[in-house]
């Protein structure tokens, strides 16, 4: 696309906005290593040791922080603008780790957590959408990606300061993530998109010129992709409505549940919410938080935080990998080859738990829960995990996308919470095998829908995307 000229302030632009994430990865990857300090008999804490009850309510008070984010801030994006939103979850992910140095109870933890989580919800409704309305089809897929990348690097960022430092010294560190990120993103402009639903079209025209690194210059200059682009965000806009046209205009671009009946919405609404489900469904996310149990089953004896870093390590590198492969393998074959390589690894891990507890001797075989879980991992992070939130952007038609993908992100959190909290019980009733042998069962169920519904997204534009459904 060299006559349309470069990507690279595209590629700045999501760079940019998600350092926050980074720091919202960091939120999440907190609770691993600082919970060995808070549950110890030397816990800075007033009233003492974190319980095992507070700590579930700590660790799962983010997702409940990120369901009320993903609703306040998919509002801004819509009131304020997509930039604008961004830039304000600034300030709840820095309250948030301002809180936990002070925090003297666990009920200090739990608004600190709540408040990080906010951010976070704010990162995964609003950045997809900012991302996929500035972005060229060309790479669309590798930006899109970022949001996973970054947010396991603060994953992994967290188990390394965790292992060399106190969790309030990590708390005034991570910290300064967010001025940096408002000092980086500060200059970004907004979506052309955007822009041009608002009537301005003059800075839409602007904005766009300066995510395809175009000066102004004439229109014969520009090649005929670019050309096509900028008269796309012209016909609607009107520059000399009168009063009673404005309200006609904005009244048109409410959304309804109309809009949300019509057929190509509908079904992209139906695969959107198919992604989400076997996301969390798929049990990765809630395993997680069994990764000292695995390691400890197989006889390993790494210490906790440095077997953290290593399935962080994991999960970095596969989300590393679909940002390698998203433009060439596309996203269909990527998210269908994650779902199955998920079920195998868990199918792996159940086995070796189901027939230690059936009483065969296993020890030979202690290496299995380990290479099926870091297996798992891998996968899932270079599919499952990561690619939804960039599909579910291509797919969804424009004039939804802000609310379907808050509706989406919403439900996402409501069964990521409710998986992490029932784990427990699942792990009583039905024994570890059993177990991982259910979300095995999930993740053959999410290569089958994959297979059968999700279309591919890779380099189309989203009228040719939604022409295809």
């Amino acid at each position: 696309m060299s006559s349309s000229g470069s990507t690279k302030n595209q590629y700045l632009a999501a760079i940019s906005v998600n350092i926050v994430t980074i720091s919202y990865g960091a939120f999440c990857g907190w609770p691993s290593a600082s919970f060995l300090e808070l549950g110890s008999e030397d816990s800075p804490l007033e009233t003492g040791p974190l319980s095992n009850q507070d700590q579930g309510w700590v660790a799962s008070t983010i997702c409940i922080g990120g369901l009320f984010g993903t609703i306040l801030y998919a509002w801004l994006a819509d009131k304020i603008g997509r930039r604008w939103s961004l830039l304000w979850t600034a300030l709840p992910n820095l309250i948030g780790w301002i809180i936990i140095p002070y925090a003297s109870t666990p009920t200090h933890l739990i608004i600190a957590r709540f408040i990080g989580g906010v951010a976070g919800g704010g990162c995964f409704a609003v950045i997809p959408i900012y991302v996929a309305e500035l972005a060229s089809d060309s790479v669309r897929g590798i930006l899109g990606t970022y949001l996973l990348v970054t947010c396991n690097g603060g994953v992994v960022l967290a188990f390394i300061l965790g292992y060399f430092f106190d969790y309030i010294t990590v708390s005034w560190i991570v910290s300064t993530l967010s001025f940096v990120f408002v000092g980086c993103f500060w200059f970004m402009p907004e979506t052309p998109q955007y822009l041009a639903k608002q009537n301005r079209v003059e800075e839409a025209e602007q904005s766009l010129r300066y995510y395809r690194n175009i000066r102004l210059s004439p229109a014969k200059e520009l090649s005929e992709d670019l050309k096509l682009e900028l008269e796309k965000l012209k016909p609607s806009e009107k520059t000399d409505l009168d009063a009673k046209d404005a309200d006609n205009a904005e009244n048109e671009n409410a959304v309804t549940w109309a809009d949300f009946a019509e057929a190509k919405a509908r079904k992209a609404f139906f695969i959107g919410l198919g992604l989400v489900t076997f996301n969390q469904l798929c049990g990765c996310f809630a395993m997680v938080n069994y990764t000292a149990v695995i390691f400890e089953q197989a006889g390993a004896s790494l210490a906790p935080a440095v077997s953290a870093i290593i399935v962080g390590s994991i999960q970095l590198l596969g989300t590393y990998t679909s940002t390698l492969l998203v433009e060439r393998l596309g996203r269909k074959i990527l998210l269908l080859v994650s779902a199955v390589g998920i079920g195998l690894g868990q199918s792996a891990m159940g086995s070796y738990s189901y027939l230690k507890v059936l009483g065969y001797d296993v020890s030979s075989f202690g290496w299995v829960p380990i290479a099926g879980f870091s297996f798992m991992l891998l996968l899932a992070a270079s599919g499952l995990l990561t690619l939804p939130f960039l599909v579910i952007a291509e797919l969804l038609p424009p004039k939804i996308r802000n609310m379907a993908n808050m509706i989406l992100i919403s439900v996402l959190y409501v069964i990521s919470t409710a998986t992490i909290k029932f784990m427990p019980l699942f792990t009583e009733s039905l024994g570890m095998h059993g177990t991982v042998f259910m979300f095995a069962s999930m993740s053959f169920s999410a290569a089958l829908f994959i297979a059968i519904f999700v279309p591919e997204t890779k380099g189309k534009t989203n009228e040719a995307i939604l022409a295809n459904l």
